[in-house]
């Protein structure tokens, strides 16, 4: 004979599903929101599909350009829209009642970034299968995409700790126009446009951005081996912004 125990057990659920509960809820705000949804599929794919057409005529074909449009989305996604998401949540009290939960500060940034990096990671295999079907044919070695991940990683850690610096320390109206402003700005230093195509000192100074390095090791990943330096770049960048970010970050407005 089977007995029920209904005694009540009241309790958090574990760590790992409360996060992932959390991401899941926070990648289906930001993928309801029609702005956010322009900057991570529409704006993108435009270029795409405008360099495949055009790109040839100014030097940016498909081999410069779609590797390069990986880099945007990362860019955008990590920066822009984590920025303007937690701003205004930050306006609005919601993150200081949702620490107050099990969740927990911990929790609530690991679940952001692992929404971050889900929505990221979707908008990467969407451009690069729309890159494959307009005709782009890379020719990656082993080592070039183990470094290429590894430059992704540490640059989408940089964006994110620079976003969240700018979402816990201004308004979210300042907010809005920071990250937007830094979206556009950024775009050219090195993410769409080659390091060689900008005088040498300017292309130096880029070089030592977290976009450059980011869109010169895609790019070159995308046809062979890739260089160094840009590890340096990337992991210096993550530990300053997330350093940053820690430090100037509030959670009430």
């Amino acid at each position: 004979m089977t007995t029920l125990d209904l005694t009540p057990r009241p309790g958090a659920a574990p760590v790992t599903r409360r996060v992932l509960a959390h991401a899941r809820t926070e990648a289906g705000l930001i993928l309801r929101n029609g702005e956010q949804i322009l900057l991570a599929i529409v704006i993108p794919l435009g270029v795409l599909v405008g360099a495949a057409l055009f790109g040839d005529t100014l030097g940016l074909g498909l081999t410069t350009s779609a590797p390069s449009i990986l880099g945007l989305v990362m860019w955008s996604s990590c920066l822009t829209t984590l920025a303007i998401s937690t701003g205004f949540e930050r306006r609005y009290n919601v993150l200081e009642r949702m620490a107050a939960t099990p969740l927990g500060r911990p929790g609530i940034l690991a679940g952001k970034g692992l929404a971050i990096a889900l929505i990221t990671l979707g908008q990467v295999v969407v451009l690069a299968l729309a890159a494959l079907a307009l005709g782009w044919r890379p020719t990656p070695t082993l080592g070039g995409l183990v470094v290429a991940v590894l430059v992704s990683v540490l640059s989408m850690g940089a964006f994110a700790g620079l976003g969240l610096a700018i979402a816990g320390s201004l308004r979210p109206e300042a907010t809005l126009g920071v990250a937007n402003l830094l979206y556009l700005v950024g775009m050219p230093l090195g993410i769409l446009i080659p390091l060689d195509r900008f005088p040498g000192w300017a292309g130096t100074v880029i070089s030592c951005l977290p976009t450059g390095a980011l869109g010169e090791t895609l790019r070159a990943a995308a046809v062979g081996p890739v260089p160094g330096w840009p590890i340096l770049v990337a992991a210096l960048w993550c530990a300053a912004t997330l350093a940053l970010a820690w430090k100037v970050f509030r959670w009430t407005s």
